[in-house]
């Protein structure tokens, strides 16, 4: 419960729009069922409406194209054969506002599988073993960040370090801390902000060789 209660929101944070919000969920078979119902209604609780309302928890998406690129990236993984579980079509209201959606049985090579969804649409994988979690959280482009849930530390560390992400939290969300260096991996960029890394990338390195 704590993992979906987190996902969900860590998912819809500022309407989904943020590089760091969870996007992929991968899940072992032995909990899948649970996970799922318990993300789904924690989703599906959620308030859509006017950013300013202290009520909301989604607001609108950053413009109108924006909203319809995404929308076409749930309808053709959806016409690929992805199941969708609820949202998944634009409010009937004024303004960009789209759903949380979350979207089940998704195949290799469809939009929401190799391409970044900057909204609010989840994608829930069923797994049936950590190695194969661990493969399926490794199978894409992306690499900023990444969160393992566990009862188990020692296996959330072990899972954490095998994992290609320039950051994996465990049992909480991805976010940046000043502390800490932040920054991705593979097409996520490279080089750090934040903490002494960070401050060090605004430093040209002198080398003087004396002999």
């Amino acid at each position: 419960s704590a993992a979906a209660e987190t996902g969900a929101w860590a998912r819809n944070l500022n309407g989904g729009q943020s590089c760091i919000a969870a996007k992929r969920f991968v899940v072992h078979t032995d909990v899948y069922d649970a996970f799922l119902d318990a993300l789904v209604d924690e989703i599906d609780a959620l308030v859509v409406g006017d950013p300013t309302d202290e009520a909301t928890d989604v607001g609108p998406q950053a413009r109108e194209d924006l909203m319809e690129s995404l929308h076409e990236q749930v309808t053709a993984s959806v016409d690929a054969g992805a199941t969708l579980v609820t949202g998944g079509e634009p409010l009937d209201r004024a303004g960009a506002f789209y759903p949380p959606t979350v979207l089940t049985d998704v195949p290799d090579g469809c939009p929401v599988d190799t391409e970044e969804t900057f909204g609010p649409v989840a994608t829930v994988y069923e797994v049936d073993d950590e190695e194969a979690a661990i493969e399926t959280a490794n199978d894409t482009e992306f690499g900023l960040g990444a969160s393992v849930w566990t009862e188990d530390r020692d296996r959330g560390e072990r899972v954490a370090s095998r994992i290609d992400a320039g950051c994996v939290y465990v049992n909480q969300l991805v976010k940046s801390d000043p502390r800490v260096p932040f920054g991705g991996v593979k097409d996520s960029g490279y080089g750090r902000e934040l903490s002494e890394a960070g401050i060090k990338e605004f430093v040209n390195r002198k080398t003087v060789w004396v002999e």
